[in-house]
């Protein structure tokens, strides 16, 4: 387990914020594939000062997926604090502040990763919203502006000495975007340096790559993001391998079987057309590097009833198992 303030975290992997992505049935999908902490997608504390419905719709959340995080991004401590007290109120169990988002939009609002080069305004904005709300507070950060991690360092000690209660920790710079490599002695050094968890991101693609996070960082946690979405289940072979167990299988049946419950979910909270439209692209993700997937790809361009989509994935999967028989 792992703990964030007052939070018991069943295990010790946590889903990386992804806008556009990481919403409500995508956050089911993957706690249901063993995630330990999930987290919405970043939400604009000006939109939720002037109750924007796209904005507010994105802290929407049901029992199931609990504990939930919430991130914010913004950068007018005021804001900040008038934000997290809504999102208190909603019923989140943690809230995240983003110090990481590279998006050029973003930086030029002075949010996301502009916080890193503004300690004053960033030891502000934590200042006034942790006077505001009472749940846990935590920071999702990158390197900062240059290699050194300096900025990185100091983004930390400010946040501890703020009350933040835990760090995740992307040892990317600004520029590099997802590029090149993450730095993990960078998430190291930070771990030596503070007494609050300290969560490890960046180039996790298998559970190997986690445990190797755990060995050579000592982090308390791991956070996944773009992998889990061709495999879900990452987080559950993560928490296995660090139990000493074997790893679930991402198997076909498995595979699958997640694809259809992801499909319902979206319908479920999107509705049949809308769902069945971002299924276009999405239901992809779940056969990258299959035989046959570019065909899968051209079958679902013009997906529009969870029929036709249920149809197209069995029909998939039935001809890929027969492949297996005839080898």
């Amino acid at each position: 387990m792992m703990k964030i303030g007052s939070v018991t975290i069943p295990n010790k992997t946590v889903m990386a914020p992804m806008a556009g992505i990481t919403n409500l049935p995508f956050r089911l999908m993957v706690k249901e594939a063993g995630c330990g902490l999930v987290c919405s997608e970043m939400i604009s504390a000006n939109g939720l000062i002037y109750e924007s419905k796209k904005t507010i719709q994105l802290m929407d959340s049901v029992p199931s997926e609990k504990p939930l995080s919430v991130q914010l991004f913004g950068s007018v401590p005021e804001i900040m604090a008038r934000a997290a007290e809504i999102i208190e109120n909603s019923g989140a169990d943690i809230l995240d502040i983003n110090f990481g988002c590279s998006v050029r939009k973003i930086v030029k609002s002075g949010s996301g990763v502009a916080l890193m080069r503004t300690p004053e305004t960033a030891e502000a904005v934590l200042t006034a919203v942790r006077k505001t709300i009472r749940i846990p507070l935590t920071i999702k950060i990158r390197t900062g502006w240059d290699s050194t991690g300096d900025q990185a360092l100091e983004i930390s000690r400010i946040a501890e000495n703020c009350g933040v209660d835990a760090i995740s920790v992307h040892p990317r710079t600004a520029s590099q975007g997802f590029k090149g490599y993450s730095d993990w002695n960078l998430i190291g050094k930070i771990k030596n340096r503070l007494s609050i968890p300290v969560i490890g991101n960046g180039d996790i693609t298998c559970a190997d790559d986690a445990v190797r996070m755990f060995e050579t960082t000592g982090c308390d946690g791991i956070m996944i993001g773009r992998v889990a979405i061709q495999n879900p289940l990452i987080f559950s072979q993560v928490a296995a391998r660090l139990k000493g167990e074997p790893e679930p299988a991402y198997d076909i049946p498995n595979r699958f079987r997640i694809m259809k419950r992801y499909l319902d979910d979206s319908i479920a909270y999107i509705g049949e057309t809308h769902a069945c439209r971002i299924m276009r692209s999405r239901l992809c993700w779940f056969v990258k590097g299959l035989p046959d997937a570019a065909k899968f790809r051209e079958s679902v361009k013009r997906l529009s009833s969870r029929q036709e989509a249920i149809g197209l994935i069995e029909r998939y999967q039935e001809n890929f198992e027969e492949r297996l028989l005839l080898k």
